[in-house]
């Protein structure tokens, strides 16, 4: 089953430097029908103003997966971590037995991003933070973050859950398959662009739910950034 969320259908909140759109139910928008896709439990489209942010707040027992797709952010924890992650690559932090972290956007222009949190597979896990540059001309998918036994050699970031964050540039015309294991399904967001995920039409932004699906085929109408989450049910 495929299923289109439209940008326009997102739930949302604004304030005089955050704009943020909502996949699943967040803060004040609550919708029982967008309460998430198996593990996956948040799926946040940011938008940061210049020389703004997060301030340190705490978080416990969620992989907090942030992907960078213009500008960048710098984070800062109590464990003494402190990085700066740019567009294109990821971060990943394993909030645990639990951290307290501040975003920033040191940059002089607005940074958007998608924030991504994913239930673990355990509780009461070491916290850490971790951050990881990926190479920019790649066509096709790579795997940035995985806790999948099959990616254990992949090289990407580490999650404390059977899930998989891929991300990819498609050419126009070009195509991507993605294969789900039975029980699992996908969000995919286009960051830019146009797509067709198995013959349903995707516009930038808008999200696209997939389950009961083994086979996935994703053409790129316009030259597009995809990013999706490969989940347990």
């Amino acid at each position: 089953m495929i299923q289109l969320r439209p940008f326009a259908s997102l739930g949302g909140f604004r304030n005089d430097w955050l704009n943020a759109h909502h996949h699943f139910s967040f803060g004040g928008y609550n919708d029982p029908e967008r309460m998430g896709l198996g593990r996956l439990r948040v799926w946040n489209d940011d938008e940061v103003a210049p020389g703004t942010g997060f301030d340190p707040h705490p978080h416990r027992d969620m992989e907090i997966v942030t992907y960078i797709r213009k500008g960048a952010i710098t984070h800062r924890d109590n464990l003494g971590n402190e990085g700066r992650t740019e567009a294109g690559d990821v971060q990943v932090m394993h909030a645990g037995t639990g951290i307290t972290h501040a975003e920033y956007n040191m940059e002089k222009i607005p940074t958007w991003l998608f924030q991504i949190w994913i239930l673990p597979d355990r509780r009461g896990v070491a916290p850490g933070w971790d951050t990881k540059t990926f190479p920019r001309d790649n066509k096709g998918l790579s795997i940035l973050a995985s806790g999948r036994p099959i990616d254990a050699d992949s090289g990407a970031l580490k999650l404390n859950a059977d899930a998989a964050v891929l991300a990819g540039t498609l050419a126009e015309g070009q195509t991507a398959e993605l294969t789900l294991a039975p029980g699992r399904s996908a969000y995919l967001v286009a960051v830019n662009g146009t797509v067709t995920v198995n013959g349903i039409e995707a516009q930038a932004r808008d999200g696209v739910a997939i389950s009961d699906e083994r086979s996935v085929t994703i053409i790129a109408i316009r030259a597009t950034e995809i990013v999706i989450v490969d989940v347990a049910a």
